[in-house]
């Protein structure tokens, strides 16, 4: 069903049970997935967030200022790429980390052209640092490197299987949407991606599913176009 996409995962999901530091049973299940995927013929390029080690805005309310600490959540993001890439090449795929800000050599500077090769020869390119600018998060900078790269779509895995009326861990009435517009998702405060982000993606007619990454096979099931999450699109 799809060519190529990107793939968003959260910083807390690297981390494991507790969403802190780097647990490296989850790493392995995440680059298992991913691996299986490109080696079917999927292109993955892939944007991780850092708030399992610094969440920028968090930061503020320690004594940071925004700037500062949206810096230091950039860099957590190269942090967690580079663990996900050594686990992606373990088994067996090629994966080359990109930052939005110079950082050579611990990886290579972010070029459009650049990360399209790296998928077009069957890797994985893992594109961390955000866009590169305090005040956007990790989802805005999903969107704006989907749209960049020419993705079919933005798969956003949770820990949940979708977008529901409310939290589900913390509301069991909430009820699952197997579809929403971006203009619905914006128009009911529903939190799956920031609004800057979801603007992107209706401007660039950039579908998005948001899925559950932790059951094991969805995202090869999402590949073979089953149904899977909840479907946003403009």
């Amino acid at each position: 069903m799809y060519k190529r996409v990107l793939l968003k995962l959260s910083g807390e999901s690297l981390g494991g049970p507790e969403g802190k530091g780097l647990d490296t049973d989850s790493l392995k299940e995440y680059a298992r997935e991913v691996a299986e995927a490109a080696k079917a013929g999927l292109q993955i390029a892939l944007v991780n967030g850092g708030g399992n080690i610094f969440r920028g805005l968090q930061g503020t309310s320690k004594g940071f200022d925004r700037v500062t600490g949206d810096r230091m959540g950039m860099l957590a993001t190269v942090i967690n790429s580079l663990a996900l890439s050594q686990f992606i090449e373990d088994e067996g795929v090629h994966a080359e980390v990109f930052t939005a800000t110079p950082m050579q050599p611990i990886a290579q500077y972010y070029n459009r052209d650049n990360a399209v090769r790296v998928l077009e020869a069957g890797g994985v390119a893992l594109i961390a640092g955000g866009t590169g600018n305090p005040f956007f998060t990790t989802d805005s900078g999903a969107a704006l490197r989907a749209l960049e790269i020419g993705a079919d779509a933005v798969l956003k895995g949770t820990r949940v299987d979708g977008v529901y009326t409310a939290d589900p861990e913390k509301d069991p009435t909430a009820t699952k949407y197997e579809e929403l517009t971006f203009e619905e998702a914006i128009r009911k405060n529903l939190k799956v991606m920031d609004q800057t982000a979801f603007t992107l993606c209706s401007d660039g007619d950039m579908p998005v599913i948001v899925f559950d990454m932790n059951r094991k096979g969805n995202l090869a099931r999402i590949v073979r176009g089953e149904k899977v999450g909840t479907f946003v699109h403009k």
